[in-house]
């Protein structure tokens, strides 16, 4: 099943993409095993998180700012200010993630979603890699 998702972000964010992830696993009939996905970028990663208290993404935002900030003391800096800020951030959080699926639904905890966190201030769009290891 590799599939490829495409998302566009709204700039620096968490967008939640579980129900794009759960539409691209139905629609290639995924029933028990593994879904990987990677994004296909360096500047955004991927992450499992909180679902419903919005104050969540917040303070991740503000501290991942807190601990790689935009500023000009970075020798990337070809692509703006932003860059590599955003770079650090991917090394410190996913690129990929590995999830159980169980009866074609991935196994998410209650409060969890699958987030593409934009690390980039502007708006992009974004690719991701989905592929289905059925179970033997």
């Amino acid at each position: 099943m590799p599939a490829q998702i495409s998302i566009q972000t709204p700039g620096r964010s968490l967008t939640n993409i579980t129900g794009e992830i759960d539409k691209c696993l139905q629609s290639h009939g995924g029933k028990d095993g593994v879904l990987h996905l990677l994004i296909q970028h360096t500047s955004a990663s991927l992450v499992i998180q909180e679902n419903a208290d919005p104050d969540v993404h917040g303070d991740l935002l503000d501290y991942f700012d807190q601990i790689a900030p935009q500023s000009s003391v970075y020798r990337h800096s070809a692509e703006g200010p932003d860059d590599m800020p955003a770079h650090i951030k991917s090394a410190l959080t996913s690129t990929s993630l590995s999830i159980p699926v169980s009866g074609g639904k991935m196994m998410l905890g209650t409060w969890q979603g699958i987030y593409l966190f934009e690390h980039r201030r502007a708006p992009h769009k974004r690719s991701i890699a989905a592929v289905f290891s059925p179970a033997d």
